[in-house]
């Protein structure tokens, strides 16, 4: 069955990024001209999703509003005779078929995911975190569902960190299949570094069956007090097989702030516009320290 209906939990606060984020969701903190949440919603859609649901919390109107239609924004851009922009925010509102439906309590993502059960109904799905930007040249969820096709089952997206920030991670120990490709046997939420059963941490982008439903209507809550994906991955993983890909590309941690300042000086390179001025521009702030 073709996975069409993907699932983004945006209900978090944000607390890395206050006071910014104090009154406008993380989600839509701009990288160069776009929010991220966004990037993230473009992946998707080039991976063939139709429909989303954004499993929102309070204080996040702002990420309904920006994939809405703005009537006045667009009569304004059409009287200036700014076509190419009229047709930029108009396509944000025409790529996708989007939904919303609230997490009321901030129970952590296993009960995020719990939150899309009646929009997900019974066919595999995709989830997307929007801390990850991926930059590839196949959208890492494309990468994902490619698996999913061959194999059937739930897919985890892969990632080789340095094992001194394992514990920021939920991890894997596998068997592999190929080059790419793992079974997953075993699953621990943000391990201390020598109880990590390996350096292959699991990124923002997941593929999941309806049978993760069940498991997390019944898991009690884990590390942090919350009910953890990882943990309810790992009860399934007793009763079918969970794989894991190593995926292609450059993955942004925009969670941290670092991170996110790597992402933006990263993506502004790429594009034509900025890699001649602020390459110098860097090269020069750089030679002066």
């Amino acid at each position: 069955m073709q996975v069409k209906k993907a699932v983004f939990p945006v209900a978090g606060l944000g607390t890395r990024f206050l006071p910014a984020t104090k009154s406008s969701p993380k989600e839509m903190l701009p990288l160069i001209d776009k929010p991220l949440v966004q990037y993230v919603v473009e992946e998707a859609v080039a991976a063939g999703i139709e429909q989303i649901l954004f499993v929102t919390g309070r204080g996040k109107r702002a990420i309904e509003d920006h994939f809405d239609i703005s009537f006045e924004l667009e009569a304004m851009l059409q009287e200036k005779g700014k076509g190419e922009m009229l047709q930029e925010v108009r396509d944000i509102a025409e790529m996708v078929k989007i939904f919303y439906v609230r997490q009321k309590q901030a129970l952590g993502l296993g009960h995020a995911i719990l939150c899309s059960r009646e929009f997900v109904g019974e066919e595999p799905f995709a989830v997307l975190l929007g801390d990850d930007i991926i930059d590839s040249d196949v959208p890492c969820l494309g990468q994902l569902l490619e698996v999913h096709r061959k194999y059937r089952g739930p897919v985890l997206a892969l990632e080789k960190v340095p094992m001194e920030t394992i514990s920021s991670y939920g991890c894997v120990r596998t068997n592999p299949i190929s080059e790419r490709v793992f079974e997953v046997t075993d699953l621990v939420e943000k391990p201390k570094r020598e109880e990590a059963p390996s350096d292959m941490a699991i990124i923002g982008r997941y593929v999941l069956t309806p049978d993760i439903f069940p498991i997390l209507e019944r898991q009690q809550p884990g590390k942090g007090g919350e009910i953890q994906l990882t943990d309810a991955l790992l009860k399934l993983s007793k009763d079918e097989a969970i794989y894991g890909c190593l995926f292609e590309g450059t993955r942004h941690d925009c969670g941290d702030k670092l991170g996110f300042l790597k992402a933006t000086v990263d993506m502004a390179l790429k594009r034509e516009e900025f890699n001649g001025e602020f390459a110098e521009f860097l090269k020069e702030r750089l030679c002066d320290r």
